[in-house]
């Protein structure tokens, strides 16, 4: 086992976080609240079976100067609540009932070209990734004159050149970044740094009401916090509302003066974020926050929410969480939902809570566990060797520096995460080692294939390097062929394996994957729009498994997934692990899968490794300035007593 190292490479030109927590229990402002939405029904409306409903009678209400979440899984109707409030909901689905009032002004009765007329103006959009706001061949500094307002003084035409360039830059100022990001395109920046644009961009016709969906998704902890800070910071000086859209609860609950729960189009509870987290008063509320893991402590199992959220269509009456939750009751499946007040502001729709409400307030059962590594034979070689190795993209635009002396040792059965933030280099390494990308200098040896500097591994190479070591990416969508189904895809892998045809595979080893990975074996005639998200993402690993592999790398491959989910794959990817005996090298932001994942941990900055050692020691006594800052950034930290605050040699 490798000793703890820490480099003393400091972390210059860091953006300061703002000190001071944020604004909690807000009050709505005057003349009453932002936006109210009343019962609003939205319903699929393509194909012959007739209308399904997706959302089903959804009520919020946001004050000005109020900072509102909306918290649940993939499929619970978040986005689309919203998308209906800014008139963009997507081809294929309807306003079916409800209300819909900014400022007072019924919106879902406007004219099409009276309702585009309110977006920028009254409402506006900021989308979870920037690429899908920002137009790639246009300046950042024009995407945000285009949205800048008359009343500005900011008019079309040469003559106003100068006062367009001085109003854009005051509007990059607004969010932290420099005048001379107006001349970039987005793909010069980091994500951070787009999310910046994005939100000046969205904010150039000064809206009343923001709304941001999962706008820090993909974000590590310090550049998640500072897109939090900007949020509430420009909420609070230009008194807009904002509506926060996150499946991460820790997210949610520490920026928001009030949260939403919502599950399959319906709201089942609401109150301060405190109450949720302190004293959940729902079953769902409760299982999502049981499946978060912990910075703090590593269980032996986190508890995984069953199944998934049942699609449009395929609804019932009564609790739609009926069919999911450990306390149903008769009646949970036939009495209409209805949301009822606990206390004060507080509303819950469970039918049981007064028998139950207090196993909801006891903390779920999680187990504290420790890290399973089996112990390596004496000189049994690493499965991944990385030593001294460097790696430049070289472009007419400048050299970028993705690696700088990298060394990291994978041992045979360990887990090892690779963390940093954005652009540190973490993705660069992993497609080296997978023999994906080339590198210029150093040495590389996976599974014992020594990979050549400066060149891709030959054919053979990559053919024995494909038996030794497997990826699963972030979006499994992406990977997967969208027209081959999942059993075709398997037997592609398992024919890979054998040297075979995938005509001559037996269904039976087809069934035995699916099962491995928890899937029922009907899925093998679907294909990959048929599955939800973790779904898909249990394919790839079976993808992955099916070659057997002495190593399996994970780049980023929970992070877009909910937390139910994600405990879900974090449990089977421990006990494939010990069952199959392969390694792993866990590519995450997130500090508290790593506390749950992994033995060991490596943390990345600008290229170089600066700090490595057990979990417990770089999370509970970290030594270089990027992990504390991680550490700091992430929602409800605290330091614990003894950390060291100087960087060791």
């Amino acid at each position: 086992m490798a000793a703890r190292r820490t480099t003393g490479h400091a972390a210059p030109g860091e953006t300061p976080v703002p000190d001071g927590p944020p604004l909690a229990g807000t009050a709505p402002g005057p003349g009453g609240p932002l936006l109210v939405v009343d019962g609003l029904r939205v319903a699929a409306t393509a194909g012959g079976a007739g209308p399904a409903t997706i959302l089903d009678g959804v009520s919020l209400t946001v004050g000005r100067g109020e900072c509102v979440g909306i918290v649940g899984e993939s499929g619970s109707g978040k986005s689309l609540a919203m998308r209906a409030v800014a008139g963009l909901l997507p081809p294929g689905t309807a306003v079916t009932g409800g209300t819909v009032r900014i400022a007072g002004q019924e919106v879902l009765e406007l004219a099409p070209r009276a309702r585009h007329a309110l977006r920028g103006r009254r409402v506006t959009l900021l989308m979870q990734d920037p690429f899908t706001m920002l137009h790639p061949q246009l300046t950042c500094g024009r995407q945000i004159a285009d949205g800048l307002r008359e009343r500005h003084g900011v008019l079309r035409g040469r003559r106003n050149a100068g006062a367009r360039r001085a109003e854009v830059a005051r509007r990059l100022a607004e969010v932290g970044l420099g005048p001379e990001v107006a001349g970039k395109y987005p793909h010069e920046l980091s994500g951070g740094m787009r999310q910046r644009v994005a939100a000046a961009a969205a904010l150039a016709g000064d809206p009343e009401l923001l709304i941001a969906d999962e706008p820090t998704t993909a974000l590590d902890a310090a550049n998640q916090q500072a897109v939090l800070d900007l949020l509430r910071g420009l909420q609070r000086d230009r008194g807009m509302g904002l509506v926060l859209i996150s499946h991460d609860l820790r997210v949610a609950f520490s920026a928001c003066d009030r949260v939403y729960v919502l599950y399959a189009g319906a709201v089942l509870e609401h109150g301060r974020p405190d109450e949720l987290e302190s004293a959940p008063a729902h079953p769902y509320t409760a299982g999502l926050l049981a499946s978060e893991p912990s910075v703090r402590t590593r269980f032996a199992e986190l508890p995984a929410l069953p199944g998934f959220v049942p699609p449009p269509g395929r609804r019932t009456g009564g609790c739609p969480f009926a069919a999911r939750c450990a306390y149903v009751a008769p009646q949970c499946g036939s009495t209409p939902l209805a949301l009822r007040t606990v206390t004060g502001g507080r509303q819950s729709a469970c039918h049981r809570l007064a028998e139950i409400g207090d196993a909801l307030a006891a903390p779920g059962d999680r187990q504290p566990g420790t890290g399973g590594a089996p112990s390596a034979a004496q000189g049994e070689e690493a499965v991944l060797a990385v030593t001294s190795v460097d790696r430049t993209f070289r472009s007419p635009g400048g050299d970028h520096h993705a690696l700088r002396d990298v060394g990291l040792t994978v041992a045979p059965g360990s887990v090892v995460a690779l963390v940093g933030e954005s652009g540190s280099g973490k993705t660069t390494l992993a497609r080296i080692a997978i023999g994906l990308e080339t590198f210029d200098s150093g040495s590389v040896r996976t599974g014992g294939i020594a990979l050549p500097a400066g060149r891709r591994p030959a054919t053979a190479d990559r053919r024995r390097l494909a038996g030794q070591a497997q990826i699963v990416f972030q979006d499994p969508y992406s990977s997967l062929n969208p027209l081959r189904t999942v059993g075709a895809t398997l037997r592609e892998a398992l024919a890979a394996r054998a040297g075979g045809r995938a005509r001559d595979i037996a269904p039976s080893d087809v069934d035995a994957l699916l099962s491995q990975v928890g899937l029922p074996l009907p899925y093998a005639g679907r294909r990959p729009a048929a599955l939800s998200g973790g779904e898909r993402q249990r394919v790839a690993l079976a993808r992955a498994l099916a070659a057997r592999p002495r190593l399996l790398i994970c780049d980023e491959a929970v992070a877009a997934l909910d937390v139910s989910v994600q405990a879900q794959l974090l449990n089977l990817l421990d006990s494939l692990r010990r069952s199959e005996g392969f390694a792993i090298l866990f590519i995450t932001h997130d500090l508290a899968v790593v506390r749950q994942i992994a033995d060991r941990v490596a943390v990345m900055y600008q290229g170089r490794i600066v700090e490595e050692g057990s979990v417990t020691e770089v999370l509970d006594a970290p030594g270089h300035p990027w992990t504390r800052r991680m550490l700091d950034a992430l929602p409800g930290y605290t330091p614990r007593s003894g950390a060291r605050g100087a960087v060791e040699d």
